[in-house]
């Protein structure tokens, strides 16, 4: 597994199934920018602000053209069975919720201070400890972290603009100098 951040703003994804986990991920989704569809027979959870599109309906084959990234949240193995062949033969990203061994992604807990964002992973394993571990991790974090990234932010772009290359530059002492300012002074 390697853990990566993708830019998912205007990238078409489906969610088929409106249960709790299915409204969960179509939200996730949709803060992360993605244009949510959502398939699903029966909405047994409100479903988020956002949602480009419902179909009231079963998953039928085919329904996966172009999407670029799916969630099958179904809990109906049969319907999982042929969401995974499709996807397969598509190319496409899949999460089966509750079955990692079937994914080809996973959400991670997540938690976010402005553009810094610390993501935990268990690959699917066990999702309650990744929140768990992804909880005890945000406690232990600087509350000024949205406002280091947003000073380095800046300071890296005047360096840019002067010409000169970021590459080099041991980054450290500032970060840490950035880390211990007062959350009252400016940083």
């Amino acid at each position: 597994m390697l853990p990566l951040a993708f830019n998912l703003a205007g990238v078409e994804v489906l969610v088929i199934g409106a249960g709790a986990i299915g409204a969960r991920k179509a939200s996730q989704l949709i803060e992360a920018g993605a244009r949510v569809t959502v398939i699903s027979e029966d909405v047994l959870s409100p479903l988020p602000a956002g949602v480009v599109r419902l179909e009231r309906r079963r998953y039928v084959r085919g329904d996966l053209r172009g999407f670029s990234l799916v969630v099958s949240a179904t809990g109906d193995t049969a319907v999982n069975d042929v969401v995974v062949e499709e996807a397969r033969e598509e190319r496409l990203w899949l999460n089966v919720v509750d079955d990692p061994g079937r994914s080809s992604f996973y959400f991670m807990a997540l938690h976010r201070q402005g553009d810094v964002t610390v993501a935990v992973s268990t690959a699917g394993a066990a999702p309650a400890l990744a929140q768990e571990l992804r909880t005890l991790v945000a406690n232990a974090l600087p509350d000024n972290l949205a406002r280091v990234a947003d000073s380095l932010r800046d300071e890296r772009r005047r360096l840019h603009e002067d010409g000169m290359s970021t590459e080099g530059i041991d980054w450290r002492p500032r970060i840490r100098e950035l880390l211990t300012a007062h959350d009252g002074g400016d940083v």
